[in-house]
């Protein structure tokens, strides 16, 4: 597949960061051209990207897990220590996860561009959050038996046990199991 032209892939990006913006303040089924007004293109581009609306949420959803998962490794190298990165991480997660609702509805649809979405989410972010938590407890900062899949699920579980309750603060709960981590 010949590489895509600069102003293409500014397009692309564009259109993925819109998009991902709209499915969050209005849902999947916003419609295409206030998408397209937010990233600043026509729809013909958009068309060209995505030709159907599973195409592009699909991309918006595996844009927004590869950028949890290089997010991993940057935090690893960037913070004073591997808890710092992990519970920089997990908020990252955490932030994907609440972004996540509107998306919700359409990945459990019986859409086939969508069946190997989780697949793909584990596959990606599994590793990543097994590498901070790998970091943290060779550092001596963690418990060393901690399973980065069931850790994961225990947050995602987190982020949606508020339901609809707007007292519920899903980052505090998560904030509160990060903590309970730690060896000192």
């Amino acid at each position: 597949m010949p590489r895509k032209r600069a102003d293409a892939r500014r397009n692309e990006e564009a259109l993925l960061v819109a998009a991902a913006a709209a499915f969050i303040a209005s849902g999947v089924d916003v419609p295409v051209r206030d998408i397209a007004a937010r990233a600043g293109v026509g729809l013909g581009t958009i068309y060209r990207h995505f030709p159907t609306r599973s195409d592009l949420i699909v991309a918006v959803y595996r844009h927004q897990v590869e950028a949890c998962a290089a997010a991993g490794p940057a935090l690893l190298a960037s913070s004073g220590t591997p808890h710092a990165a992990l519970a920089r991480w997990i908020n990252l997660f955490v932030d994907f996860l609440v972004t996540k609702h509107g998306l919700a509805e359409a990945l459990q649809s019986d859409n086939a561009a969508f069946e190997t979405l989780h697949a793909y989410f584990l596959d990606r972010l599994v590793p990543v959050c097994a590498q901070l938590l790998d970091a943290a407890a060779t550092a001596g900062e963690i418990r060393p038996d901690m399973d980065a899949h069931q850790l994961m699920r225990g947050v995602g579980n987190l982020c949606i046990g508020g339901g609809n309750d707007s007292r519920y603060d899903a980052r505090r709960m998560v904030e509160l199991v990060i903590a309970g981590l730690r060896l000192h």
